[in-house]
């Protein structure tokens, strides 16, 4: 088997308030906003570490595709609302100034710092569509 060069670019998590997923996402954890698109609530706002532009988080409006039925809206909708449908696994090197940073944001904190049993150290927060952002210590 041919080893192949697979890098990963974009990874999307839904928004439900464009403006203040921006705010999150720019101000509290610092990505640079790469590309805002569209208008109101349909807007896909790209953005990501200064450090690296070549990977992306797509902030996307969500159940767009028009395939998706009014059920599967309201599910989607409904997971969104209890925090379950998107998340996300960030990594940095001080988890600790991390964490007191995000948090003196006013978000949701879900878990303070602590180490894992499996090896690592991480806290968790959500962004404001209710999608779980986990910051492992690197």
């Amino acid at each position: 088997m041919t080893a192949m060069d697979i890098t990963i670019h974009t990874t999307v998590l839904p928004h439900t308030d464009p403006d203040a997923s921006l705010v999150f996402y720019r101000d509290v954890l610092g990505f640079e906003v790469r590309s805002d698109v569209g208008s109101g609530a349909m807007r896909w706002i790209t953005v990501g570490p200064a450090n690296q532009p070549e990977t992306c988080i797509l902030l996307s409006p969500p159940a767009v595709d028009p395939g998706i039925t009014e059920g599967e809206r309201r599910t989607l909708t409904e997971m969104m609302a209890k925090g379950t449908y998107g998340w996300i696994l960030l990594a940095t090197p001080d988890l600790d100034t991390t964490f007191a940073t995000v948090q003196a944001n006013d978000v949701e904190v879900v878990q303070e710092p602590v180490d894992q049993p499996y090896g690592i150290r991480d806290c968790a927060f959500r962004d404001p569509a209710g999608n779980l952002i986990r910051i492992r210590q690197s």
